[in-house]
């Protein structure tokens, strides 16, 4: 006996993040991501007990602009933030929370934004159309969801 069941995708991600200006103006962005192929054996590893140093625990913003591929294993000259928390909001998703402070990251040009997990792995990448230019007028606060219901 055989099963036929239609297969569906993995594993998808939305980045969501705000500009919190000094004077009190608020610009949302919000965009999906690519999951690479190395979080696919993150994920293996994980499954299969091999839970060393395979989490979540970072976000980059890195000064590449190129498309991402799920062959991207990097970003480029990265500025990396420990996530602040993570929270589930539904069966399936987990949602990775984080900030920079007005005193962090100036003058960086930010085009890319990577997920990574401890052992410096890249999980998610996704690009900007145009550089955020980082300065110490704005703060930066958001979240990285990874949803695992194959919609």
């Amino acid at each position: 006996m055989s099963i036929k069941a239609k297969e569906k995708a993995a594993a998808r991600g939305i980045l969501r993040y705000r500009k919190i200006y000094k004077d009190g103006r608020v610009e949302a962005c919000e965009g999906e991501n690519l999951i690479v192929d190395a979080a696919r054996d993150q994920m293996a590893r994980l499954v299969a007990g091999d839970a060393e140093e395979r989490r979540v625990a970072a976000i980059a913003f890195g000064t590449d602009g190129s498309a991402p591929e799920v062959a991207d294993t990097e970003i480029a000259e990265p500025f990396i933030k420990t996530v602040s928390g993570v929270d589930y909001p539904a069966p399936g998703q987990a949602r990775f929370n984080w900030n920079v402070a007005e005193t962090e990251m100036n003058g960086k040009a930010v085009m890319e934004f990577g997920l990574l997990c401890e052992d410096g792995t890249l999980f998610a990448r996704r690009v900007r159309q145009t550089p955020l230019n980082k300065d110490s007028d704005f703060s930066l606060e958001g979240d990285w969801t990874i949803i695992f219901n194959g919609g």
